[in-house]
């Protein structure tokens, strides 16, 4: 029993998926046929019915699954008319079809690029304007999946764009530069196609010219509500940013205003258009986003879009009804009664009703010359009237120019007053800079008059130092008149000696021993002259010390006169008067410094002169000293030890011999004495050529003139 009360449910069940599957297969077979008749490599628009077809099976079916399932096997690389075509059935469904629609194409972004990309790489008419749609698709795309508020109709009110835009300024200027580059997608595909009408001299009744001027309906519904958007953000953005920063945002703008000017005019100039389309008409000078009260002259354009199907089209049902059984009756009784007249007892008064109608006639025809007098006179008054309006528009248009003259002005004084306040308080500025820099430069005016004190301060150190080196060389030289007097008493003794000699030539004995103790003393003497030699020596050290010490201050000194020179330099361009007189006075005290610095170098080479030929002269004095004693000790122990000596008495022509050697050599002594102190011009030969006789005799040992004893 259950078996048997299951199988009418079962029945039902088999009977509905059948008949789902019929109607899918139906849709299917139905959306085919639209798309292969729509889509089609015949330069030819496409037809509105088979597009119509094709967005209501979007909305059939929630998405565009099957429209996608079908353009994805079309051979849209082989034909450029054929790819666009399918952009603009694409263009279309995009934007009448359903909602989803736009999910549905996001997922197929690769394809709609691949074939842009494809057909601009080749040279092809169709080509190029296919590679400029599919950037069109994408860009479309691109913004209604980012803001999901604006549907691809892009139909929303000033409330919806108020709350996208947001308070943000960094979103409204994004949402406007969004914006911007949607509208030259747009603008840029409507130039491309009448560059190539231009070029072709076509006319817009040509189905070749219509196959590209089709798509442009949908770009001028685009174009009239970005145009609009634009104009509330840009509007917006004004009030919240200064006019400067959106100095190329106004640009723009009105690059992008004269561009779709020109494109509704050209538009609306053709046949093919206005039969299809009403295009708005955008004022004839862009917004004035400067002045906010201009946003509330702002009338939006309205795209109208005719309800009536084109007479070229016949109108098509989507569901047939059969009307047959009603219509074939009615045209039978019509043809029956125009064969065989009308059914007896009408015939007679149909006469009567002529007759009254022909009168009803004449009687309309002389009203109907009377309406068309009266309108001829209408039609003359509102003629005059349009043409003082006219007049008075053109005034209007006068005024308004004038007062678009007068406001130009306005700004530019405006700018001017304001450039001129900035330069005002810009000198104020460079006023107290300057005010600032000049106290500056009284402060290091200051500072270095306290510097060039220090120096002035530190050049008095350095005289008073070079008075004591002079004292010191004063020391030396007493030092030095102290050994002339030493040799003047050497000299001196030799006088006695030789007083002695000429008095005591009898006991030579004891003058040999007498001289003998005399040398010894005189070795202690030299050995004093040395020591005393020695300690000029370490002040010769000393001098030097000190002469690098006032070396280094000198060098310190330099530095410290550059880096005056370099802060003088520093402080020259900036004030004029007291550059002069700093720059006087650095010259002053760069030449007084100059001329210091010149003396220092002079005085040290001449004392360094000074004290290598004191240092010179002293030791070659010594060393012939040294020689001449050691010369006479050895004479005088040679003697002693010679026989022939002892053996010999002395005459008076020898003591006078040996008298006259000794004063030659004193005297040569003397002299060389005197050139070293006295002239300077060196130290003169010590050794005279007496004595040099003297010294070959003593070599030779040649005695001098004697007596036998």
């Amino acid at each position: 029993m259950n078996s048997i009360k299951s199988v009418p449910a079962r029945v039902l069940s088999r009977r509905g998926g059948h008949s789902l599957e019929a109607e899918r297969e139906q849709f299917d077979k139905s959306q085919a046929i639209s798309i292969s008749k729509a889509i089609n490599t015949q330069e030819a628009p496409v037809k509105e019915k088979h597009a119509r077809r094709i967005i209501l099976g979007t909305h059939h079916e929630k998405g565009a699954f099957t429209f996608w399932s079908y353009a994805i096997g079309l051979p849209l690389p082989s034909s450029a008319i054929l790819s666009w075509k399918f952009c603009h059935v694409l263009h279309k469904v995009l934007r009448d079809g359903h909602p989803n629609v736009l999910q549905d194409c996001q997922r197929y972004r690769s394809n709609i690029r691949e074939t842009g990309d494809l057909w601009g790489h080749l040279h092809d008419r169709y080509g190029q304007l296919v590679n400029i749609y599919t950037r069109l698709l994408l860009t479309k795309i691109s913004f209604h999946v980012k803001h999901p508020e604006f549907p691809p109709g892009l139909e929303v009110s000033d409330e919806v764009l108020e709350k996208t835009a947001g308070t943000d300024v960094n979103n409204i200027f994004q949402l406007t530069v969004e914006l911007f580059d949607y509208l030259d997608c747009e603008l840029k595909l409507s130039e491309s196609v009448f560059r190539q009408l231009n070029t072709s001299m076509a006319v817009s009744q040509m189905s070749a010219v219509q196959c590209r001027l089709a798509p442009l309906i949908q770009v001028i519904q685009d174009c009239s509500h970005l145009y609009h958007y634009s104009v509330k953000l840009m509007f917006k953005l004004h009030s919240c940013l200064p006019a400067d920063t959106l100095q190329g945002h106004r640009d723009r703008f009105h690059e992008q205003f004269r561009s779709l000017k020109n494109f509704f005019k050209k538009a609306s100039d053709m046949l093919y258009f206005k039969r299809l389309i009403q295009i708005p008409r955008l004022p004839e000078s862009p917004p004035n986003f400067l002045r906010a009260s201009a946003l509330a002259e702002h009338v939006k354009p309205v795209v109208v879009i005719p309800e009536e199907a084109p007479e070229d089209e016949e109108p098509e049902n989507l569901i047939e009804i059969s009307t047959t059984s009603t219509t074939e009756p009615q045209i039978t009784s019509d043809l029956f009664e125009q064969t065989f007249g009308p059914p007896n007892g009408v015939w007679d008064d149909r006469d009567a009703q002529i007759e009254s109608l022909k009168k009803e006639v004449e009687t309309l025809r002389a009203e109907m010359e009377k309406i068309k007098l009266e309108a001829q006179r209408y039609i003359t008054q509102l003629k005059a009237q349009v043409n003082s309006l006219e007049g008075e528009v053109e005034e209007q248009r006068k005024q308004k120019q004038k007062a678009l003259v007068d406001n130009e002005q306005l700004r530019d004084e405006l700018e001017r007053l304001q450039r001129a306040k900035e330069d005002s308080d810009r000198s104020q500025r460079l006023c107290a800079e300057a005010e600032k820099k000049a106290n500056a430069t009284e402060i290091r005016y200051t500072k270095l008059k306290e510097k060039h004190s220090e120096l002035i301060n530190t050049h008095a150190e350095l005289l008073r130092k070079n008075a004591d080196t002079a004292k010191q060389l004063t020391v030396t030289q007493q030092s030095q008149e102290e050994v002339a007097r030493v040799k003047e008493q050497l000299a001196f003794q030799v006088e006695q000696v030789k007083r002695e000699a000429e008095m005591k030539l009898e006991d030579q004995s004891v003058q040999m021993e007498q001289l003998r103790q005399e040398l010894d003393a005189r070795r202690d003497e030299l050995e004093q002259v040395q020591r005393s030699l020695s300690h000029a020596k370490q002040a010769g050290v000393e001098l030097s010390a000190q002469l690098d010490a006032l070396h280094a201050e000198k060098e310190v000194l330099r530095r410290s006169v550059s880096e005056k020179e370099c802060e003088l330099l520093s402080t020259r361009g900036l004030v004029q008067e007291k550059e002069l007189q700093l720059s006087q006075e650095a010259d002053k005290a760069t030449r007084e410094i100059r001329e210091l610095q010149g003396r220092l170098l002079e005085k040290s080479n001449q004392e360094q002169s000074l004290q290598q030929k004191l240092l010179d002269e002293q030791f070659g004095i010594l060393q012939e000293t040294v020689r001449e004693a050691q010369a006479i000790l050895t004479d005088a122990l040679a003697k002693l030890d010679d026989p022939l000596h002892l053996r010999c008495t002395s005459s008076p022509d020898y003591l006078l011999s040996r008298a006259q050697a000794a004063l030659e050599s004193t005297d040569a002594l003397e002299k060389g004495h005197a050139q070293c102190c006295g002239a300077g011009g060196g130290s003169g030969p010590l050794c005279t050529p007496g004595r040099r006789h003297h010294r070959q005799r003593q070599r030779h040992g040649t005695p001098g003139p004697h007596r036998p004893r």
